[in-house]
């Protein structure tokens, strides 16, 4: 069984009397432990693939299917705790605390998860923080750094909690060439060491050259699925 299934997955809004058809009966599916980006134009349907994998919104019509769990069957609260047990998140407008520290920004997570050891949360906390190159930036508040180290910051936040699977808008965004390397090889360690999954949405040929399975999304429709795996 895949870990994550999308079976004719359509996602219509409504603007007014228009209706917009952001998704068309979209089928995908997704193993664990793997490194999947999502490519298409914009308005393609990318980050509206990304918001409902991550129980973020619901379909219009179809089944969502993570680890045999039916997603948008789930209430509001349920949905919430499951995305707090289960997913870490990049956004690509970063979704910092203003008012907490770099520090506090990455353990905010751990701290809606009961029964975790403070001791252990600030060794990981400051582990991933030396990870991603913003340690000595750990008592500062996200408006006295940059956007890149911001960026890096959201990337330690996604993967504090070592969730199931990282869903990234476009993580390497606002990275210079030699940090966003250092970032898709971390997330590249924890796929391998801890069978994260991860999903991304990007224009960065950085980690389209390094996913495992591509999609391919056009006006809403999947187009395209490749699986670079059968080449290795």
């Amino acid at each position: 069984m895949p870990f994550v299934k999308l079976n004719n997955i359509s996602k219509t809004y409504k603007m007014g009397d228009v209706s917009i058809h952001a998704l068309k009966n979209v089928n995908m599916e997704i193993e664990s432990g793997s490194f999947v980006s999502i490519v298409g134009p914009s308005g393609s349907g990318k980050s509206t693939v990304l918001n409902l994998i991550g129980c973020l919104d619901q379909p219009t019509s179809g089944s969502i299917q993570i680890e045999n769990q039916e997603v948008q069957d789930l209430n509001k609260k349920k949905r919430a705790d499951f995305r707090g047990q289960n997913l870490g998140f990049v956004f690509q407008n970063f979704n910092l605390i203003p008012v907490l520290s770099v520090y506090e920004n990455v353990e905010y997570p751990l701290l809606m998860i009961k029964n975790e050891d403070s001791n252990n949360n600030r060794e990981r906390i400051l582990s991933l923080l030396d990870a991603v190159g913003v340690l000595e930036q750990k008592d500062k508040r996200p408006n006295q750094i940059s956007g890149g180290q911001m960026q890096r910051v959201a990337v330690a936040r996604a993967l504090v909690t070592q969730p199931k699977i990282v869903i990234a808008d476009e993580p390497t965004a606002n990275l210079d060439h030699d940090t966003a390397f250092k970032i898709i090889n971390l997330m590249k360690r924890m796929k391998d060491q801890e069978q994260t999954t991860f999903v991304f949405s990007t224009h960065d040929p950085k980690i389209i050259g390094e996913a495992e399975i591509i999609y391919t999304l056009e006006d809403g429709n999947l187009i395209n699925r490749e699986d670079r795996r059968e080449y290795v």
